[in-house]
């Protein structure tokens, strides 16, 4: 059984990125959201394209902005692979290969158009899938196969078509993967 958004918790966090408890993740994103943990994963297919989706019109936080292929939040005690192979499982209907931490410490802060605060320590993963997304529409609005020096330049040239995590992932891991995945 999945969690309900008001009984998903997430893992609150001090400055220096320690434990601090747990919070409902439907009551933690706020206009004065705590740091908490997350996570952001690039899911790439054989031919080394990266799939980009489209967050759903009805989500809290940048409905309808195209993004990575998936975010989300390990719940307390949730080993950050194990989170992240569940989380795109549950959005994405995809098994990963050879999932990757790239960006340990990446962290922002972004406040979107209603005032939410996204306030996120979120380790960026990178990973290989051989099959097709069968996408949560509850989560996802659209998918996309994006060629990735595209999506690069879209992040550099044009960072507000996107997600502000991924505008700011994005080039950092053009430098970390490079025309590796």
């Amino acid at each position: 059984m999945n969690p309900t958004p008001a009984t998903e918790l997430v893992v609150l966090l001090d400055d220096n990125g320690q434990y601090l408890g747990s919070a409902s993740k439907h009551e933690v994103h706020r206009t004065d959201t705590p740091l908490h943990l997350a996570f952001s994963c690039y899911v790439f297919d054989a031919e080394g394209r990266l799939l980009v989706t489209r967050r759903a019109l009805q989500k809290r936080t940048w409905p309808g902005v195209w993004t990575n292929s998936c975010c989300g939040h390990p719940a307390p005690g949730e080993d950050g692979l194990a989170a992240v192979h569940r989380r795109v499982w549950q959005e994405l209907g995809v098994t990963l290969e050879n999932p990757q931490m790239r960006l340990p410490d990446f962290r922002y802060r972004a406040t979107d158009v209603t005032g939410t605060v996204e306030n996120e320590l979120c380790p960026v993963y990178t990973a290989v899938t051989r099959d097709r997304p069968r996408v949560a529409p509850d989560e996802i609005a659209d998918w996309a196969w994006s060629e990735w020096d595209e999506f690069v330049r879209i992040a550099e040239r044009a960072p507000w078509l996107i997600s502000p995590w991924a505008a700011q992932q994005v080039p950092l891991l053009a430098t970390d993967i490079g025309g590796a995945r």
